[in-house]
């Protein structure tokens, strides 16, 4: 697994923007998901219709509930429950591109979940897919 793991930042390096984050904030923490279909519903079935509710039920199902697909990775950061609720804000507050989006929605995409902030706290997130 670590070896997928490897080659998937190698691949996700060529594809995130050469932009960067706001000059005060760093890159505290980042993980890498696959997107699959036990994440794209909540705990009562019902479809999600926003990426960042779909990012927020990979992560819940990862560390709360261990749900887990080939490729997935903890985080420190989103295993607390309550910051697993700040992810509309952070997602908001960060940047994703229209495309990626949609992909989530699909399911069977990979993400790659930079989280940026200081110390550790994390004020916003870039996602960036490889399909």
């Amino acid at each position: 697994m670590p070896r997928i793991s490897v080659l998937f930042a190698a691949v996700m390096l060529l594809l995130v923007p050469a932009a960067g984050p706001v000059a005060a904030q760093q890159v505290v923490g980042s993980y890498i998901a696959y997107i699959g279909e036990d994440d794209l519903f909540n705990s009562k079935g019902v479809r999600l219709d926003a990426p960042w509710q779909v990012l927020r039920q990979d992560r819940a199902n990862y560390h709360r509930f261990g749900i887990r697909q080939f490729g997935d990775e903890g985080d420190g950061f989103f295993a607390d429950a309550g910051n697993r609720a700040k992810m509309e804000r952070m997602l908001m507050n960060g940047r994703m591109d229209p495309a990626a989006a949609r992909l989530i929605l699909r399911g069977g995409a990979m993400v790659l979940v930079t989280l940026y902030g200081s110390g550790a706290r994390a004020d916003y997130i870039e996602v960036t897919v490889a399909r």
